[in-house]
């Protein structure tokens, strides 16, 4: 079985375009982590009742984030994908944050990348820039990630929100540390 994490980025920048692999689906409580060993998701985590994901939740790959793992995305997709969905998705934007554990900020950046399956038919074609998304849908989502960090000890905090040219550079520096250097 071919490591998911290795998959072609297909990154198309005039378009602002890549590929996207969902963990955790639309609506889910369970978090899922992709397990490069075995080639399969992982139960990492159960949300309390009550709480889901609001949005398709997954990684870029051929991307090293700071934590060691894959970038982070969140996914519009008009309805909810299943775990180890394979999608283009065109990006949007960035949410910017950083974690404390322990009461010690990180070292690493947290952040997510935002896009929109292609082929949504829903309201999302129609977005454009994390901008679109609007001041309450934002502030819902950085309350969404404080409580999922909360339940494992964690504090999240958004540094910023950035557009399709931020998330392109967050994108391309995740490249660059999962190409192994010569």
């Amino acid at each position: 079985m071919a490591d998911l994490m290795s998959l072609p980025l297909c990154l198309d920048e005039r378009r602002m375009q890549c590929r996207a692999i969902v963990e955790s689906p639309q609506g889910s409580r369970c978090k899922f982590k992709y397990d490069p060993e075995s080639g399969l998701f992982k139960l990492n985590s159960v949300l309390p009742e009550g709480m889901a994901f609001p949005f398709d939740f997954g990684f870029v790959p051929q991307t090293r984030g700071d934590d060691g793992d894959p970038v982070d995305i969140v996914i519009l997709a008009g309805a909810p994908t299943h775990v180890g969905c394979l999608l283009d998705v065109r990006l949007i934007g960035v949410i910017e944050a950083e974690q404390t554990e322990k009461g010690k900020k990180k070292p690493e950046d947290n952040s997510r990348l935002v896009g929109v399956a292609v082929g949504a038919y829903d309201w999302h074609e129609d977005l454009k820039t994390i901008d679109d998304l609007g001041e309450c849908r934002l502030s819902q989502w950085n309350d969404f990630f404080v409580d999922y960090d909360g339940q494992h000890g964690k504090k999240f905090r958004v540094t910023g929100f950035g557009g399709r040219q931020r998330a392109l550079k967050h994108l391309k520096k995740g490249k660059k540390k999962a190409t192994p250097q010569a």
